[in-house]
């Protein structure tokens, strides 16, 4: 079954009208999990949203919530989420931070009480749009066991750097050697994963996405991985006011209340070198690139490709992921065939 982004967007905004949402969040979240689906992020697109439904059921998810700024100045913000949609949080704080640095050159904005918020990358994307860098950065439960244990403490700790310009610039990664997104949707689809990427509960490697997810994900690129993840842990967890290691919960599914941090820098290169001298330069050093070898690639140019396939094939839609979002409108009173492609 397929569906399509014009469609996946309908249906996304027909769900949320049905849970009361109001239509400004509406829009937000339905931009951000349909961006995870378009640049191939499947795990945190449709086939995350039935967890924000049952994170609203349990009331960890709270659509009415308010933003709260608890401390600011001309560069930055700690921002009180309030429960509210992961995505809306998200959206509203990389927003503060593009505004301030728009006013002083560069601005950092921290939030906590937040949740889930899809692709750390649509954040950074944001910036672009407004002509600024974007760095993104937040901490999840634990996934990663310290070098030398086997217990996860640290979590698969998301990073996204997206740079205005002529062509698409942005690194969207886990410091994971997988997101425990992906874990989750190999054990939807019954499959296995690929070697070298987790541990089993007693240490030993394994292709099981179910034996990684109760044992720990292994760091990418060993230690540098690993000390990368740490520093985010520190910098969206006791700096924003969030929880960190093992105190992280509720970013997987929702169950329970979401404890994890975030962290959104805007920096705007009109106020070093100007915009202008900037793009100039930086689209110098991607031609170097591009004409140093044939069919060289620049982070970005993945996604981009499959943006353009999403929006000429459409989504396939598995049959676990179909039956879970048939149920979700059933509930709703919405027909989810209305939406479907392609059987």
């Amino acid at each position: 079954m397929k569906i399509n982004a014009e469609n996946e967007k309908k249906l996304l905004l027909t769900m949320l009208d049905k849970l009361g949402v109001n239509k400004e969040n509406s829009e937000i979240v339905s931009e951000a999990t349909l961006d995870a689906d378009l640049k191939g992020f499947t795990s945190h697109g449709l086939g995350r949203f039935h967890n924000y439904i049952m994170g609203i059921e349990l009331n960890n998810i709270n659509p009415d919530g308010e933003l709260i700024i608890e401390r600011e100045t001309e560069a930055m913000a700690l921002v009180n989420g309030n429960n509210n949609f992961g995505h809306v949080v998200a959206y509203k704080s990389m927003k503060i931070a593009i505004e301030k640095a728009k006013k002083v050159g560069i601005a950092a904005v921290g939030t906590n009480n937040s949740n889930h918020f899809g692709v750390t990358g649509f954040y950074s994307d944001l910036a672009i749009k407004n002509g600024v860098i974007g760095f993104v950065i937040a901490n999840t439960e634990p996934a990663i066991a310290p070098l030398g244990g086997k217990e996860p403490i640290i979590g698969t700790n998301p990073i996204a750097i997206g740079v205005p310009g002529n062509n698409y610039i942005s690194v969207d990664m886990a410091t994971s050697a997988t997101a425990r997104g992906k874990l989750l949707e190999a054990s939807r689809k019954g499959e296995k994963i690929p070697e070298g990427l987790a541990l089993d509960s007693d240490g030993n490697p394994t292709i099981d996405p179910n034996k990684a997810l109760e044992g720990s994900i292994l760091p990418f690129g060993g230690h540098k991985g690993y000390s990368l993840a740490f520093i985010i842990e520190i910098l969206t967890g006791p700096l924003v006011g969030a929880a960190y290691g093992k105190q992280v919960k509720g970013t997987a599914t929702c169950k329970e209340n979401c404890t994890k941090g975030d962290l959104f820098v805007a920096i705007d290169p009109d106020k070093f070198v100007g915009i202008t001298e900037f793009k100039k330069e930086t689209e110098s050093f991607i031609n170097e690139l591009r004409t140093s070898e044939p069919g060289t690639i620049i982070p970005g140019d993945i996604e981009t490709k499959k943006m353009d396939n999403f929006r000429k094939e459409g989504l396939n839609i598995d049959k676990v992921l179909y039956e879970k979002l048939k149920e979700i409108c059933e509930n709703l009173d919405i027909n989810i065939d209305d939406f479907i492609i392609e059987e």
